[in-house]
């Protein structure tokens, strides 16, 4: 038989779910940040977020099986209490893409020579602190349950935006510089292309601040980029 728990005990439940969420969001940030270091040639902030993939998969997981626990022994879930559960079952899969792509940008910074990094590590510093930024905004939207916090949040995601068209800009006019020695400046393009998606991420995480607030439902770019990249999936396994 299921065990009856008490208000009391679901009560640090999700408290222990919200300590959780906020640790492997404080993980995902300081990563961010840290790549921001690896493109100034800090190799050793690189060498953490390279090492960070075991703890990134113990938090998830925990996440992942409180809420279960949650969802299955306290029937029925209402109003709040089921809206911050449902959300932290899915932010857990955000902060946990954010923090592979912050592998994915130390992995590509470790190949590229600071003589290449040099034109755009002002601008990956700047991408770093502003996408770190969304996220800790983002996740206090989610922990305070403050929509007015997450809209500030969602509309910042423009901005980066800009920065990702503006890199790209430069990039290609490197390109042109460079008489066909096009050596790591596309892996260059591809790190800026991470910081990007890092911000769609981060505006996901603030969506559900929105939904846990009011139950409204948004979708942002990084919605729209799933759905793209499913119906791709969908497309080439029914041409296989």
């Amino acid at each position: 038989m299921a065990k009856i728990t008490t208000r009391s005990e679901f009560s640090k439940q999700l408290e222990d779910v919200q300590g959780l969420v906020s640790r492997l969001g404080e993980k995902a940030e300081a990563d961010i940040r840290a790549v921001g270091l690896a493109a100034r040639g800090d190799r050793g902030a690189a060498t953490g977020v390279l090492r960070g993939r075991k703890a990134a998969d113990r938090l998830r997981n925990e996440i992942e099986s409180n809420c279960l626990d949650i969802m299955l022994l306290q029937q029925p879930l209402i109003g709040e209490d089921l809206r911050f559960v449902s959300g932290a079952f899915r932010v857990v899969s955000d902060l946990y893409q954010i923090d592979n792509m912050t592998r994915d940008i130390a992995f590509l910074m470790a190949e590229i020579s600071k003589k290449s990094m040099k034109p755009l590590i002002e601008t990956f510093s700047i991408m770093s602190d502003k996408t770190a930024s969304m996220l800790a905004r983002a996740l206090d939207a989610f922990s305070a349950a403050d929509a007015d916090l997450a809209h500030e949040v969602m509309d910042s995601d423009d901005e980066m935006d800009r920065m990702y068209q503006q890199t790209e800009e430069m990039v290609a006019g490197l390109i042109r510089e460079s008489d066909g020695q096009t050596k790591s400046l596309p892996e260059l393009l591809m790190v800026a292309k991470y910081f990007e998606r890092i911000g769609d991420q981060a505006a996901r995480v603030a969506a559900w601040g929105l939904f846990r607030a009011t139950g409204e439902r948004v979708l942002t770019n990084a919605d729209h980029l799933a759905e793209l990249e499913d119906e791709e999936e969908t497309i080439g396994e029914a041409g296989e």
